[in-house]
């Protein structure tokens, strides 16, 4: 090593142990006497002297509305916004005392852009809590800081990424600026920038104070009338199951007395996975030890934003005249067995482990090397699988919601999302789109398999610094589920995404196969890493913000699809079955469309929310009744419904279905059949003469229209066979019973050789689609926004009286006009845009990118985003034709062309099967 920072300082904290031992803790419990002075670098903290028995601060109410376990920062914001909101029969109880758990010792850092529209809102609206609202509430100040912050570039694809960032920073009035290296000296002359590429500055990003924001919280909560109560763990909660057999919160119960409520609230961090063992809710996540160290005082230090350095894994903090300094690791070390008695506690830190952050912070910030330690924390800290927060309602117990997992990030997230949960509580839903982060993302297969989560929460944090490439893959946690036709694909070169637990064919490598490999921790805990791992090497060439260099690989699958045919497995779809006394009424209610056509229709329709927004779109198709029960039906009589879903939301989809059945009492059933059926998709001009060779049935257009459905023979095997396409052309879905799909998918193929068939996957897809003007669910179709504002109106019986779920909000937008609508751009210029681009109209930023690809056919890039009015009123069509347009991508302005019609096959001519 060229440098050391201050060894003989170093030496003192040096406390060397095995990554595996879980048992060196270091407590500072309420009977353990004073904090180290310098154990945390906040002047305040909330630890109490030990006054011999402990009981709870407050005295306990009999009942309340809602029960919050947990005082740290989302559990304060969460009391705090439910109150604001007017639910203030609401109590908070903490173990200990508020912030004792990972709170207290939190960094604190909030930084306002991420690759996320809803994080950005989520971050504002926290930022606005604490450097404005609290104080104008209460009179205290929470400790809030702007002093600004600094995002370090050292190569391209780094800077690429940062100007992402500021485009849709200007979406919402975020200040944020590039810096060349010279520039970024100049702001912070202590900085080396030598081996800089560039900087993106932002001068009103900062810093949090953990123990004043909760302070502040919990007295604005209690100025409304809620209770916080400290000093009262909680021991169980109870939980009953109503008439219809579905479980439900029925109190929450303490050494010192029993609540009873209909709603508690997890905000419990690390401890959460115990809090929701006690009602038999599944929480995955993980705790981790998480370190940082603060240096003695630096001169010429004060006032300098806050840092990270992304590609050294570090961040600096502004810490008064001083620095603290801390990072992600590959090798973090899990704690295993998580203390109930932990509270204001730390871990003695790992040097071996941490001392690669000293590295990255000697380097950047020279300074250092001659500066000393003042303290060392090391605390716990709960990471998830993705690195997103867990939240909303739990599938498994009605009542029961989650807001943890914040992944170290509960300070700046917290007053965003203690906002959108306090709002789901009360009226059933966030406000904003939270799929990201609802605990319904995750298939109910994963979130209780310990070997996913530790897998996938590991590579989460060590890639927490990572470049966020359109196109990466986890290599963590795969392999989970496999359909019938895995192998087969695998040998003919399948590169496999995950989505839900599933691999789903990606696009097909010419060159050879790439098996995804049972995961390595990157080499991390003396586990040998991967040599030639091919699937590791295909997805590093596509670690770019330029087109791939698979694209010409990916177009031949795309023009094949549009000039003759292409098979796409799609076998990772949901497949339900909705049956039984009240199926119909239940279809009324759930649908948009009307789907109550004869036995073998197929309906192209959306699922929404109280407020008109769409939680699904999906097909449902209408059943003949069956005296028997196999794959391809259910065993009925009356009403049935086949539905088909992404495979990637299907759990999500279940569970919408399921709630708004046991909320308005339906009485019938629905049927997962997902992992018994594939589905092979099969389209283009040929397809109807490949499938002639295979399907003993007639499909003409006359014996076999559009959206419709048939049970069929395929190579001598029944098939449920939908004509149906999500890439705009003919073709035809084949629902398989999983024994039978490898020799229905041999049967295509060959009968598909003399007409140039191939293989397509769901990059393929991707494109296809977008030319076409397909929605994407959660991309340019999601739960906050409307059918109406998505352009599929069509899906609507807003002209029959039917009554569905969000039918009034439908109607006074029908009413009032629409205050944004989606649109369609294209560009000429050869470029690659993937989401977030600034959408600019007559010189005003009017919205963003919510999904983008190239459209290989039209030979452009196809972009699609909502517009808003800049004063706020309606947004007529006139409007949106009418304006001058450019997409703004990594801070360069292309001209782009408007569309009100998808820009290929704008007649919808393909999928009738004229050509």
């Amino acid at each position: 090593m060229a440098y050391q920072w201050s060894v003989w300082r170093l030496a003192a904290f040096c406390k060397n142990f095995s990554i595996l031992d879980r048992t060196n803790v270091r407590h500072f419990s309420s009977a353990a006497g004073h904090i180290s002075e310098k154990a945390v670098p906040y002047t305040t903290v909330l630890k109490k002297e030990s006054s011999g028995a402990k009981g709870p601060t407050k005295p306990l109410p009999l009942s309340t509305d809602a029960v919050v376990i947990g005082g740290g920062s989302v559990g304060c914001q969460t009391i705090y916004h439910l109150a604001k909101m007017g639910m203030t029969n609401v109590v908070l109880l903490e173990r200990d005392r508020l912030t004792s758990g990972t709170t207290w010792h939190t960094a604190g850092l909030l930084w306002q852009l991420r690759p996320s529209d809803i994080e950005v809102e989520l971050l504002g609206h926290t930022r606005n809590v604490v450097a404005h609202e609290l104080e104008k509430e209460t009179g205290l100040n929470t400790g809030w800081i702007q002093n600004g912050g600094l995002f370090i570039a050292s190569n391209k694809q780094r800077l690429d990424e940062y100007k992402r960032l500021m485009s849709l920073g200007k979406v919402y009035g975020i200040e944020s600026y590039v810096l060349s290296p010279a520039e970024t000296k100049d702001l912070y002359p202590l900085m080396n920038v030598d081996d800089l590429y560039g900087t993106l500055y932002v001068p009103k990003d900062g810093t949090m104070d953990p123990a004043g924001t909760c302070t502040t919280l919990a007295r604005a909560a209690a100025a409304r009338g809620a209770v916080v109560i400290e000093d009262c763990p909680v021991t169980g909660i109870q939980v009953k199951t109503d008439d219809f057999g579905v479980k439900r919160v029925s109190a929450v119960e303490t050494e010192h007395g029993t609540i009873q409520t209909s709603c508690v609230v997890n905000c419990a961090g690390v401890w959460a996975t115990k809090i929701g063992q006690l009602a038999g809710v599944n929480v995955p996540l993980i705790a981790m030890h998480h370190a940082y160290v603060v240096t003695e005082r630096i001169e010429g230090i004060q006032n300098m934003p806050n840092v990270r350095d992304h590609d050294a894994s570090v961040y600096l903090r502004l810490q008064g005249d001083a620095l603290s300094v801390g990072g992600y690791e590959s090798n973090p070390v899990f704690w295993e067995e998580v203390s109930n008695t932990f509270a204001f506690g730390l871990f003695d830190l790992n040097w071996d482990i941490f001392m690669q952050h000293i590295d990255g912070a000697v380097n950047r910030v020279p300074v250092l090397e001659k500066t000393g330690i003042k303290s060392t924390v090391c605390g716990p800290e709960s990471f998830t699988a993705d690195h997103k927060p867990l939240m909303g309602e739990a599938p498994e117990v009605r009542g029961f919601f989650l807001g943890c997992g914040f992944n170290s990030a509960g300070m700046m997230l917290g007053g965003g999302c203690g906002k959108e949960l306090a709002h789901w509580i009360i009226h059933g839903r966030p406000e904003k789109d939270m799929y990201g982060y609802d605990i319904r993302r995750f298939h109910h297969s994963l979130t209780n398999h310990n070997r996913w989560i530790q897998e996938r929460s590991h590579e989460a944090y060590a890639k927490n610094y990572s470049v966020v490439f359109p196109f990466d893959e986890p290599l963590a946690g795969r392999n989970m589920r496999k359909c019938a036709l895995h192998e087969e694909l695998l040998h003919q070169g399948c590169v496999f995404q995950e989505r839900g637990g599933w691999e789903r064919p990606g696009w097909f490598n010419p060159e050879g196969t790439s098996a995804v490999l049972d995961y390595d921790y990157y080499g991390a805990y003396d586990i040998p890493s991967h040599e030639n791992y091919a699937y590791k090497e295909v997805l590093k060439k596509e670690y770019t913000f330029e087109f791939p260099p698979h694209h010409d690989i990916i177009k031949k699958e795309c023009i094949t699809c549009r000039d003759a045919v292409a098979l796409f497995n799609m076998s990772y779809f949901g497949k339900f079955y909705l049956v039984g006394p009240d199926a119909r009424k239940a279809a009324d209610w759930l649908f948009s469309a009307d789907v109550n056509k004869p036995p073998g229709s197929t309906v192209y329709t959306c699922m929404l929310n109280k407020k008109g927004g769409a939680e699904s779109d999906l097909t449902v198709s209408r059943l003949e009744p069956s005296s028997r029960s196999y794959p391809l039906s259910p065993a009925f009589s009356g009403t049935g419904f086949y539905l088909a879903i992404g495979g990637a939301v299907a759990q999500h989809n279940w569970s919408h279905i399921t709630t708004v059945l046991q909320d308005m009492k339906f009485n019938c059933s629905l049927i997962d059949c997902s992992e018994e059926l594939g589905m092979l998709s099969v389209q283009g001009p040929a397809s109807r003469a490949v499938l002639e060779e295979v399907l003993e049935t007639d499909l003409s257009n006359e014996a076999f229209p559009f959206s419709t459905h048939k049970l069929v023979k395929a190579a001598g095997h029944i098939v449920r066979a939908i004509r149906l396409s999500f890439v705009g052309e003919m073709g035809w879905e084949l629902h398989v019973p999983k024994d039978s799909c490898v020799p229905v998918y041999r049967a295509v193929m060959k009968a598909g050789a003399k007409h140039g068939i191939t293989n397509a996957g769901y990059r393929a897809i991707d494109s296809l689609s977008i030319e076409k003007g397909y929605r994407h669910w959660h991309a340019d179709l999601r739960s906050d926004d409307t059918p109406l504002e998505a352009g599929l109106g069509f899906t609507c019986k807003l002209k029959t009286d039917i009554p569905f779920l969000g039918r009034e909000i439908l109607e006074k937008q029908k009413e009032n006009g629409l205050h944004k609508r989606i649109a369609c751009f294209t560009i000429e210029e050869k470029v690659p845009m993937f989401g977030l681009e600034a959408i600019w109209r007559n010189g005003t930023v009017v919205g963003h990118v919510r999904r983008a690809d190239f459209g290989f056919a039209v030979d452009k890039t196809i972009a699609y985003g909502y517009i808003r009015s800049p004063d706020g009123g309606p947004v007529t069509l006139d409007f949106i034709k009418t304006g001058e347009y450019s997409l703004e991508r990594m801070g360069v302005h292309y001209p782009a062309t408007v569309h009100t019609k998808s820009p290929f096959d704008p007649e919808n001519k393909r999928v009738k099967g004229i050509y």
